[in-house]
């Protein structure tokens, strides 16, 4: 069997029951647990490995099992299964210190009612339907959130589900201790691209810390020309590179100097453990050019990245590559730049100035390079090309004060009217959903930044998922949203943080 995309990760699979059944139902419902844990890490849909824990009949054995899931290194999560009826003031001493993301499989070992066999030995073996129920209260009880996966668990939709879910579970995870850089700070007087890092530490896991760019600087200065040399080479296979960039090319020195940002800033990044960081246009002293190209590869092989100092962006964005792992279709730093207003169909074209990531890429990415126009240095190189049409979205971390909120729209990516041949940037052109006015006055009404994490390869139900575990509010425009009952759902969350005093779960 081929490696687990998220190996060496695993996902406890943990069973209740009681001894009221006695030893022989006990060791029938221990026999079916570990077939199903293992059917479930034999499933080439499930990315994370999933591990058998021994059941549990007991308040000890439940809180033992949950201390031990938050301690260990590797595990990210718990999948409970009541197999019989569990019963669940037992589970409210483990439950009340589980530091880890909870699923309920809501499921049965067999799927169909055996009609012409069924007896009161299968009844009080099989207690899922009243079982699942009993846990279900005490996690509505305790106040937990978490997620209920409803199926049998050979169903393809069931391990779809999990298959979310645990993607969801491996960003939380991956961003525990994740570090950030910014290499000076936010663009100035701009108020969405701020943000409380101490809050953001505490509701998420990661820490962001500026450092100098003098810092970078040193790093870019120290690419050797051997490295620079070989760099260009893997350019030259993946790109198709304009004229001046070739070699003898009039710009070639520029992508020399793009090469040498790149080998910097992989370098600080790597000495230093960083999973994302942010650069910005007001701050360049000491580099030739703005970095772009570099952005648009670092964001390629996993990191995440904000323009303009935009550090929320940046975290949202690793935690969305590291949900869309092994996925069809790309994921990128986005903004929504400017608009159609066509009356025969509105849409957005969404661009930066630099640095959009190539896996949204249709087809093989130009290296080009054109002026900029801003931030008073040399002509960056960059990588220009379309996204290619199909579904996608648009999320947004936002910090309110009181709370974070994560905004998503989704939206149908759409190929370009016509050529954009004066367009020197990457670019995405689509259709929001409902539909372009109502999209983009609830996007304002509700906060939503001008930065986002754009993919085509994720679901409304992987954010979701994933907003309930970092306890974060989630609100979504979607293909049923209306404006109205979006400003209801605005004053009612405004209510409920208000009254709780949380900044999440």
């Amino acid at each position: 069997m081929s490696e687990k995309i998220y190996h060496p990760l695993e996902v406890w699979f943990v069973t209740g029951s009681q001894h009221l059944y006695g030893p022989e139902a006990l060791k029938q419902v221990a026999d079916d647990a570990r077939q199903v844990a293992a059917a479930l890490d034999a499933a080439p849909q499930i990315p994370a490995n999933v591990v058998f824990r021994p059941i549990v009949t007991t308040p000890d054995e439940i809180r033992n099992v949950c201390i031990e899931t938050n301690s260990a290194p590797n595990c990210i999560g718990i999948i409970a299964w009541m197999h019989t009826f569990s019963p669940a003031r037992m589970w409210i001493a483990g439950l009340t210190q589980l530091a880890k993301p909870l699923v309920q499989l809501h499921t049965q070992y067999g799927r169909d009612i055996p009609w012409d066999s069924i007896d009161m030995d299968f009844m009080n073996l099989h207690q899922t339907a009243h079982g699942g129920r009993e846990f279900g209260f005490i996690g509505a009880r305790l106040r937990i959130a978490h997620k209920v996966v409803i199926g049998h668990w050979q169903d393809a939709e069931t391990l779809a589900e999990l298959d979310v879910w645990m993607r969801a579970a491996a960003a939380r995870h991956d961003a525990q201790g994740a570090k950030f850089a910014r290499f000076g700070d936010n663009m100035r007087e701009v108020a969405v691209t701020e943000g409380d890092k101490v809050s953001a530490q505490i509701q998420f896991g990661y820490a962001v810390n500026g450092y100098g760019l003098g810092d970078l600087v040193a790093h870019v200065n120290a690419a050797g020309d051997r490295q620079i040399d070989v760099l260009i080479e893997e350019y030259e296979s993946a790109y198709t590179v304009a004229e001046p960039l070739t070699t003898g090319g009039s710009m070639r020195s520029s992508l020399r100097d793009a090469a040498a940002i790149e080998i910097g800033l992989r370098s600080f990044l790597s000495e230093g453990g960083f999973k994302g960081f942010t650069t910005t246009f007001e701050n360049l002293h000491g580099l030739k050019q703005l970095p772009g190209l570099a952005p648009q590869r670092l964001m390629a092989d996993g990191y995440g990245f904000g323009a303009e100092g935009d550090w929320k962006t940046a975290a949202l964005l690793r935690a969305m590559k590291v949900m869309a792992k092994g996925l069809d279709g790309g994921t990128s730093f986005m903004e929504d730049y400017t608009y159609h207003f066509h009356p025969d169909g509105m849409k957005v074209l969404g661009a930066h100035m630099l640095e959009i990531c190539p896996s949204i890429a249709a087809g093989k990415p130009s290296l080009e390079i054109h002026p900029l126009g801003i931030g008073g240095k040399a002509d960056p190189v960059r990588l220009v090309f379309n996204a290619p049409a199909g579904p996608g979205l648009n999320a947004s971390m936002i910090d309110l004060g009181d709370r974070f909120r994560l905004l998503v729209n989704t939206v149908d990516t759409v190929v370009p009217d016509a050529p954009l041949p004066k367009l020197p940037v990457a670019r995405a052109l689509w259709v929001p959903h409902p539909d372009f006015k109502t999209a983009i006055a609830a996007w304002i009404l509700a906060g939503g930044a001008h930065h986002t994490g754009f993919s085509q390869s994720l679901t409304v139900q992987h954010l979701q998922d994933y907003a309930e575990m970092v306890g974060v509010e989630f609100l979504l425009i979607g293909e049923q949203s209306t404006l109205a009952d979006l400003k209801k759902e605005l004053r009612w969350n405004d209510l409920y943080y208000h009254v709780t005093g949380l900044r999440g779960w």
